[in-house]
């Protein structure tokens, strides 16, 4: 038994397909890239990237086979086959792009040199370029470049020619080949398990707390001591996968990313023990001002904790043990601006890095709001930037904090809203109107889990309540315990036919009320110009509702709505459910069709990102699961699914976060 290490050409194994001179075994899975995953792996070898190595077996004793999933007529091997074992999605993929397959369509802009699946969209615009009609050996460079130019490219034709001649020569890119010789069946099955078995990908923080347990003795054990440390001062959420990131933060100026691993194993000792020191001074620093600035004596209603790191590489490497209030409350200011503004929803390494290098800046504070573009004017929340928003929004924290200011406590039996000890209870919220007293057709879903519905009161509180509407259990309630909740006093306002009042002045109450705590912390720079939104997708909202179940065709259908914007769609909720779990579990790219097209559900970075009619809605993985599975909860009947048109969108999307959904 051996193994031979051997290389060769793409369009070589492309042949050597199509001739049944590669085969796969019995044991392979079936063929299950998504055309997104397809585009990429194009993309990777276009720019010269490294796609892998492959994994065959030969025999004379050849084992029972299955199809490969490619196009092209039955043939008949003129020498012994090779057998895949590692490699099959990505050999299948570019066998499919070589041959035209139906369900690889690539193709390839020329001007911004990017690979996408074929759209709606693609096909409108002739500077995109099908892959395979540039790989089509009868294909004519002069020909294309001149249709090209026609469209109204503005490369010149020699460039053009250069980027479609690239494409044509990764027909010559190798592969290199490991094949195993001599190996009996059952070793090989068992090597086949030990390659593929696994099915979670190493993500960026795996790698990187590898290679910090290998390179620095004992760490492990040293964040695990600090995690502990501020789990018993209910800051349990700085635990070793945040201090992992905001040690790669501190010590390479950015978030963790494919390449960091590879860096932090060329990073000194020195440098990993001196960027230890200013994440522990950095946290020592800043928790007390979250408690004292914010009232959060625990860490669990934060939206985000990465939020946090540019704050601690800030603190952590200042030389000064005290703060001064102008940069304690900037530095507040710009927490809650970025909150607000779902700063971290999409490209964490890009934003991480561009705040981490603004605050090591000599006016930290300016160069961090610069970044949220806020440099001379006032941010205000308005009442409309609050309509339709859930307790999965940024504002959700918000409304925390101003009833925190406002010492609001539990109706009834006056307990803190936020206990801080280490075993106290999780924090609650419920209904001032309770749905069972909203239950006509007036009032949707997203009516009744309104943000300005929710309140901060205990299991215990809402069990009093039973249901009641708040005309019948106001009267048992002070002026006062309404007041520090931003509960309005309009009497008229406590029934249902009031409810739709009741919300615009409860909105209108907690934008007051989150102006003004801002304007406490506000930097007195930002005084010289006029007042701008806090929030650019204020006055903008999408929909979404499940009709049916994962199990009997269920349909999700998204209603997107605000100015100049009116699009409705719907996607297989069993399609969507797939995709998101691919993503969270394994980082896998996928597709899922919306509206009649399929679009792409991509990771970038830390963030999974969909198209949906105007929107591009971008998300943890995490997030992306808790707005569905608060879906799954509130489906309707599938027979009660409207009649909806397909309706593609043109226009350019618009970033959105899945958390401002309804």
């Amino acid at each position: 038994m051996h193994v031979d290490r051997i290389e060769r050409s793409i369009g070589k194994l492309i042949d050597e397909i199509s001739n049944a001179e590669i085969l796969l075994p019995e044991i392979q899975r079936e063929y299950v890239w998504k055309p997104t995953q397809v585009a990429k792996l194009m993309d990777s070898i276009y720019r010269g990237y490294p796609f892998g190595s492959l994994l065959f077996w030969e025999t004379d004793d050849a084992p029972e086979t299955r199809e490969m999933f490619v196009n092209g007529p039955e043939a008949t091997p003129s020498k012994p086959p090779l057998f895949l074992l590692d490699g099959q999605q990505r050999l299948t993929s570019l066998h499919r792009v070589f041959t035209d397959h139906p369900e690889a369509q690539v193709v390839f802009h020329v001007e911004n040199q990017k690979f996408q699946n074929q759209s709606a969209a693609t096909q409108r615009d002739p500077k995109w370029v099908k892959v395979a009609a540039v790989l089509d050996p009868k294909a004519s460079m002069l020909r294309l470049t001149k249709r090209l130019l026609d469209a109204g490219s503005t490369l010149e034709d020699h460039e053009i020619e250069d980027r479609l001649s690239k494409i044509k020569e990764l027909r010559n890119r190798r592969f290199v080949m490991e094949v195993l010789k001599g190996f009996p069946y059952e070793e090989v099955a068992e090597i086949f398990v030990r390659v593929n078995s696994g099915g979670r990908r190493l993500g960026t923080l795996d790698l990187a707390m590898a290679t910090l347990s290998t390179r620095w003795k004992g760490v492990l054990a040293e964040l695990q001591s600090e995690s502990e440390h501020w789990l018993r001062r209910g800051y349990g959420h700085i635990d070793v996968n945040f201090l992992s990131r905001a040690l790669a933060g501190v010590v390479l100026g950015r978030g963790l990313s494919v390449w960091s691993h590879s860096k932090l194993r060329q990073t000194s000792d020195t440098d990993l023990e001196r960027g230890w020191e200013v994440v522990k001074r950095g946290l020592r620093r800043l928790v007390p001002l979250l408690q004292t600035h914010l009232q959060l004596t625990r860490s669990d209603p934060l939206p985000s904790m990465i939020v946090l790191i540019p704050v601690v590489v800030l603190l952590g490497e200042r030389i000064e043990d005290t703060v001064d209030p102008e940069t304690s409350n900037g530095i507040i200011y710009w927490l809650l601006l970025a909150t607000i503004r779902t700063r971290y929803s999409g490209s964490t390494d890009t934003r991480l890095s561009q705040d981490i290098r603004a605050a090591r800046q000599a006016d930290p504070v300016r160069s961090l709001l610069e970044g949220l573009n806020v440099e001379s004017s006032r941010a205000e929340v308005t009442e409309r930037a609050l309509r339709g928003r859930t307790k999965e929004s940024p504002y959700f924290f918000l409304s925390l904090l101003v009833a925190l200011a406002r010492g609001a406590r539990d109706w009834w039996y006056g307990s803190d809203i936020l206990p801080g000890t280490e075993d106290a209870p999780k924090l609650e919220h419920h209904h001032v109107h309770p749905p069972s007293t909203l239950d006509d057709r007036r009032f949707d879903k997203g009516l009744v889990n309104d943000l300005a519905n929710l309140v901060f009161i205990s299991a215990q509180a809402n069990k009093k309540i039973n249901g009641r509407s708040p005309a019948e259990y106001f009267p048992s309630l002070s002026d006062d315990e309404l007041r520090a909740h931003l509960v309005p006093l309009d009497e008229p306002l406590r029934t249902p036919d009031g409810y739709q009042r009741f919300l615009n002045t409860r909105r209108a109450l907690l934008a007051e009320a989150m102006n003004a705590l801002l304007d406490r912390f506000r930097p007195p720079f930002l005084d010289e110009g006029p007042s701008e939104n806090a929030d650019p997708s204020a006055g903008l909202s999408l929909d979404l509702a499940l009709y049916g179940s994962l199990r009997d065709g269920g349909r999700i259908v998204f209603t997107a709505s605000g100015d100049g914007i009116s699009w409705t769609g719907w996607a297989s909720m069993a399609e969507l459910d797939s995709a998101i779990e691919s993503a969270r579990i394994a980082g896998i790219d996928s597709d899922v069709t919306i509206a009649g097209e399929s679009v792409p559900v991509e990771m970038i970075e830390d963030s999974l990102q969909v198209h949906i009619g105007p929107f591009l809605v971008t998300g943890t993985p995490e997030e992306w699961r808790t707005v569905f599975d608060r879906e799954l909860d509130t489906s309707q009947p599938l027979s009660a699914l409207p009649r909806i048109e397909a309706k593609q969108w043109d226009g350019e999307p618009i970033r959105f976060p899945i958390t401002s959904t309804d």
